[in-house]
């Protein structure tokens, strides 16, 4: 299982159009990607502008599939207006989870 951990900071009164285009990526995940098994976003309690999400694929055609994606492009496309600060991504091989 390989895994996407993104973190994401909004300018500070753009965080509403940040959770609403990581909704959009979500929605098009939910309807268009089998093979992403698991889409998560949070907003940090404290902090409405700090984002994370947390993305499980099948495999690297799948996670390849999601990042070469229109929903994702679209994305990117809205976020580089509103960034704060650069999107922290790691890419790992998951070990362990559950569920």
């Amino acid at each position: 299982m390989l895994t996407i951990t993104a973190v994401i900071r909004a300018r500070e009164g753009t965080q509403d159009v940040m959770r609403r285009a990581l909704l959009d990526v979500a929605a098009h995940v939910q309807a268009h990607e089998p093979g992403t098994l698991g889409f998560h976003i949070s907003q940090d309690v404290d902090d409405p502008c700090l984002f994370t999400t947390y993305e499980r694929f099948t495999d690297r055609a799948a996670m390849d599939l999601h990042n070469g994606s229109d929903a994702v492009a679209r994305f990117f496309g809205i976020a580089k207006l509103i960034l704060d600060d650069k999107v922290v991504l790691v890419t790992a091989r998951e070990i362990s989870a559950k569920g």
